[in-house]
């Protein structure tokens, strides 16, 4: 069965590490896009303006194929990588780690900056409430309005989470259904808004004034 489920993180958390004048401040943040972890670094960029670097790594998806390590001036593989580490070691995705490094006036050599953003960003991951979601896929159920009853007991009767109702010119729903059970799940639920035997109903099966159609994956 194909994977459905991960881990992330329910919420921020940070972290810090001194060395030798030098202070790390670590910050994790759950993410879903690459566009959200811009904005959180363009804002702590300017919550510390008199910082020297901010270096940051992300994990997306659950291919683990979409992820960057950025060491922001930083000797290369001194910071971004030693942050991502951490997130892996976490075995977490969907999470962006930010180090932020307030210069003490001392160099801390290769080993010393590996060392120190990777106790901030490890400091700050601890600090966050690690929590494991599942894979859904989100659908629009439109339909008109003499439906109305059989799709709503439908709804109930196969337990499907409702995430959006619109109720204008037509009806619409937005369903979110696991990733693993979409297939059968969505049949179910045609059969029991057209009141069929679910062996009659397949994915080619059509309702009259009701239209299914796939939004994205949640």
């Amino acid at each position: 069965m194909k994977k459905d489920t991960y881990k992330t993180i329910q919420s921020a958390g940070t972290g810090e590490f001194k060395d030798r004048g030098s202070k790390f401040l670590g910050y994790a943040f759950p993410v879903a896009h690459e566009a959200d972890c811009q904005e959180h670094v363009d804002a702590l960029r300017k919550a510390h303006p008199k910082a020297r670097h901010y270096c940051y790594a992300y994990r997306l998806g659950l291919d683990g194929n979409h992820f960057r390590a950025n060491d922001d001036g930083e000797p290369s593989g001194t910071a971004g990588r030693p942050i991502l580490g951490q997130i892996d070691s976490f075995e977490l995705t969907n999470v962006l780690v930010v180090v932020v490094r307030y210069f003490g006036g001392t160099l801390l050599g290769t080993s010393g900056l590996i060392n120190a953003y990777k106790l901030a960003a490890a400091e700050a991951l601890q600090q966050s409430e690690k929590i494991e979601k599942t894979v859904a896929e989100v659908y629009r159920l439109a339909f008109d309005y003499a439906l109305m009853s059989q799709v709503m007991n439908a709804l109930k009767k196969t337990e499907i989470e409702m995430m959006q109702q619109d109720f204008g010119a037509t009806a619409a729903v937005d369903i979110a259904i696991r990733q693993s059970e979409t297939l059968e799940t969505l049949r179910l639920l045609k059969a029991r808004i057209a009141d069929l035997p679910i062996e009659m109903v397949g994915d080619e099966t059509v309702i009259e004034g009701l239209t299914l159609t796939w939004q994205y994956t949640r």
